[in-house]
């Protein structure tokens, strides 16, 4: 990554190696990161994310959006239909 780059993570913690994101966001290396998820969750206390300015730690919620529950309760019916007909889920993982 460039020194100007921000990395964010709203997927898994364990897509980014946290030692490394804190050694390169120390050194210099990146300008910074905003992070929902992490490798242990919640983020211990003593993380040296917590005190870093050039980061913005938030509680695991990047899914929380106004139109959240309104999605699942569409993907659920979509399913049972599915289901009843004996076709494929959506968004099953194989």
């Amino acid at each position: 990554m460039r020194e100007d780059a921000y990395i964010i993570n709203v997927a898994r913690g364990a897509v980014v190696d946290q030692a490394a994101l804190v050694d390169a966001l120390g050194s210099g290396a990146i300008a910074g990161a905003a992070l929902d998820v992490f490798e242990e969750e919640p983020l211990p206390e003593f993380s040296p994310l917590w005190a870093m300015d050039d980061v913005i730690v938030t509680p695991h919620a990047a899914a929380a959006t106004r139109d959240y529950a309104d999605r699942i309760a569409d993907l659920v019916r979509e399913n049972y239909r599915r289901l009843a007909s004996g076709e494929s889920l959506a968004n099953a993982v194989v």
